[in-house]
Formats: C-alpha cells, sequence, structure tokens
C-alpha cells in the first residue's frame, strides 16, 4: 500500500491553527484494541460539531522518508517491521499489533509531523491561497500513537515514535533546542530513550506514576551531556485539573524558560481523562484546554508561537473528541465551549 501526499486546503486567515488530517489514518486496523481507528471519526465529528474544521489551515504530507525515521530508529528495526508487514503482520508485544497497512500509517503519521515542523518554522502555510500568512500551530491528528517506540522497536501500541522523529527533524535543519512536553497518562519512555543523552532535547513528561511502562520515576533525568535535559513529573492516581496545571506551572515551566527553545513539540495524549479506560486520572477536556493554553504562552515566550502536537493516547472515543477539540480551540486562542 502506498499513500500519496494529502492535498492542500483553503485556508481561512482567522484560524491560525492547521489540523493536519487524513482518511488514511483509519487504516491499521486493530479490531477491539484499545487504539483502533474509531478514534479518529470520533474526533472529526467533535471538530464538525464545533464548527472548527471549516476553512480550517491545512497542509500537504506525505509519509516520511527514510532517512527522517532512522535519526530515530535503528535501520534494523525499520526493515524487521517492514517485512513482518509485508509478511502479512503480527505482534511486536502483546499490546502492538502489526498490520500488511501499518508501516505505511505510521510512515505517514510521521510524514505528517515532520510536514507541520517544516510549517510553523517556515512561517507560513504551503496551501492554496495562503499566500504569505503565518502559521504558527499545528495539532498533528494522526495514528497510531508513538512515544513509547523506542530506538530499538516498537510497544506500547505505537510503531514509530512520531515525536521524536519531529524534533529529530527540527534539528536536522538548523534547530538548536528542541522542547517537548508530553501530558499522556503514560510515561514517554520511547521519546526519553531518543534523547536521555543530548542536550538538544528538553524532554518534560507528566504521568500517572506508577503506572505502565514503568519508567519515568522524578530521579530519572538524563546521562553524559544530557544530564539535567530530561524532567520528569509522576503524578498519583486520581490527580486532576488543578494537579496537573500546577505540576506544568511548578516543575515544568521554570526548566522549559532557562532552556529558551526555539520549538515546542507536544505529546497530546488524553488518557489522562476522567473518563479514559486505561488511566486513573481525573482530567477533564477544560484541563487540557489549560494545558494547551500554558504550552502556548511558552511557545509564545520562546519560540515566536510555533507550536506543534502530535496525538497520543486517549481512548474514550468521546472523551477524546471532546478533548482535542478544546485544545484546538486553545490553540486558536478562543475560549473552549463544550457545550
Amino acid at each position: 500500500m502506498t499513500l500519496a501526499a494529502q492535498p492542500p486546503l483553503k485556508v481561512d486567515r482567522a484560524r491560525s491553527t492547521a489540523l493536519l488530517r487524513s482518511a488514511a489514518f483509519t487504516g491499521h486496523e486493530t479490531g477491539e484494541h484499545p487504539e483502533n481507528p474509531r478514534r479518529i471519526p470520533a474526533i472529526d465529528a467533535e471538530l464538525e460539531r464545533r464548527d472548527l474544521l471549516r476553512d480550517r489551515p491545512a497542509l500537504p504530507f506525505g509519509p516520511a522518508t527514510e532517512e527522517a525515521i532512522t535519526r530515530i530508529h535503528h535501520p534494523a528495526y525499520l526493515a524487521a517491521i517492514e517485512a513482518g508487514a509485508a509478511a502479512g503482520g503480527g505482534h511486536l508485544d502483546a499490546d502492538t499489533i502489526v498490520r500488511p497497512d501499518s508501516v505505511d500509517v505510521a510512515r505517514l503519521a510521521a510524514g505528517a509531523a515532520t510536514a507541520a515542523v517544516d510549517a510553523v518554522l517556515g512561517g507560513s502555510a504551503d496551501t492554496a491561497g495562503a499566500g504569505d500568512h503565518p502559521i504558527n500551530r499545528a495539532f498533528v491528528l494522526a495514528r497510531p500513537p508513538g512515544h513509547h517506540a523506542t530506538p530499538d522497536g516498537g510497544m506500547g501500541f505505537c510503531l514509530f515514535n512520531t515525536v521524536a522523529i519531529a524534533a529529530a527533524h527540527a534539528l536536522a535543519n538548523g534547530i538548536e533546542r528542541v522542547a517537548i512536553v508530553d501530558w499522556d497518562v503514560h510515561h514517554g519512555n520511547g521519546t526519553q530513550d531518543a534523547y536521555y543523552d543530548d542536550p538538544r532535547v528538553l524532554f518534560c513528561s507528566l504521568h500517572q506514576w506508577p503506572w505502565y511502562p514503568g519508567t519515568g520515576a522524578a530521579a530519572e533525568r538524563g546521562i553524559g551531556r544530557g544530564v539535567g535535559y530530561t524532567v520528569n513529573v509522576p503524578l498519583p492516581a486520581g490527580s486532576d485539573d488543578a494537579v496537573y496545571l500546577t505540576a506544568l506551572r511548578d516543575r515544568v515551566v521554570p526548566p522549559i524558560d532557562a532552556f529558551q527553545p526555539r520549538l515546542l513539540l507536544v505529546s497530546a495524549g488524553f488518557d489522562a481523562h476522567t473518563d479514559d479506560p486505561l488511566g486513573l486520572m481525573r482530567v477533564s477536556e477544560h484541563g487540557f484546554a489549560d494545558l494547551a493554553t500554558a504550552c502556548l504562552a511558552l511557545a509564545d515566550a520562546h519560540a515566536d508561537g510555533c507550536l506543534v502536537a502530535v496525538l497520543e493516547g486517549g481512548y474514550d472515543p468521546a472523551a477524546l473528541g471532546r478533548s482535542v477539540a478544546s485544545v484546538v480551540q486553545a490553540l486558536d486562542q478562543n475560549h473552549p465551549d463544550t457545550t
């Protein structure tokens, strides 16, 4: 299966957050697995309900190149997963399914993220009718998620580490400092592994502790030149909007302020929602919007507003749709309306 680049769409200058979407992300059919194609239409339905799709800035994108993927993942892993998909698929672990089209879908997700990075750093949308209209913010609404995929292999529903690939793409194109904020309920162990010794990337994670995958203790701070560039904020089960926002402001904002990134990436997982079946947190869609607003303030302060969010988890379809829509409204600098 070959996925073609997605065509550009008309830009409405009043809505400055680009959404990178594709029907191809309903591939990678996983059946009754929590991470399944039904997540995408649930998001689309809520965005449509709030009239957030009409004339939205959009960007063309295609599958990530081998060069982009192997900046993070070992070539042997890429070759092995491609061979496995071509042979009919299987399982990378008990949780992580590979179908014949899965590698193509994951490649497209990574390509969407690198295209989003190019757009926000380039300062304009490469879209029909966009002219010189700046695009500083983008949200990659793709699946499968990525933040558990390590350089050596996929795990935890993830095949390629989309946000890590996006950060590596920015570094390869001259950006000296990238910050990643991960608010998924699960620790982004794969992203941490990718940059654990790299002082060019500040990785900050808010996550339930203890919980899958068992990493993310506060004492995990990096190694070698990367010491201090990993910031883990483990939170107890039952943490709500106020706990998350306070943790972000007190534990994440100060190191990002000191780091002064030129690009802010967000691993936007929504499985900390109070309705999600795979977490024990109590965050609401309003809470996610507040986190997005705080991240946007950091991007405005240090990166000329350049922010790319990448969808990670979120396994209650209705809660996922409401949460994504609220974050889109926050990135548009509109107050979320969930009525």
